[in-house]
């Protein structure tokens, strides 16, 4: 793993200059996935309702979470470069999903269990 404690000095030899942290963060959830990356990066923005916008708001505000990110993807430009070069399918098991394996469904609240009325037992005569 590269170390990271000088990685934002500009120039070209940076492997992250130019990358802007929307980018990293779109081209490793295209790649592994939410489910693979909340693995990867334990934090709560890639593992529950993750979205790239939410996952800008807190990496931008949490510098430890920020530098996991762009080791991450450091390590994973070889096999982004790959994909992109079309030598490599992405990690991702989601890449094959279409926008209507999506649903926008809300999900069950927990008292939705509670909610429901008890069924009825048959009572013999």
């Amino acid at each position: 793993m590269i170390h990271l404690s000088g990685m934002h000095a500009a120039g070209p030899k940076n492997p992250l200059h130019g990358i802007t942290l929307e980018k990293m963060v779109t081209d490793l959830q295209a790649h592994y996935g939410w489910d693979m990356l909340g693995r990867m990066i334990k934090v709560n923005c890639f593992n529950w309702q993750p979205s790239i916008k939410s996952s800008l708001v807190f990496l931008r505000k949490t510098p430890w979470a920020r530098q996991k990110v762009e080791e991450l993807y450091v390590d994973s430009l070889p096999d982004l470069k790959a994909v992109a070069e079309g030598r490599m399918a992405p990690m991702n098991d989601e890449a094959e999903k279409t926008p209507e394996d999506f649903s926008e469904e809300p999900l069950p609240s927990p008292n939705d269990e509670m909610d429901k009325a008890p069924e009825a037992t048959p009572q013999e005569p």
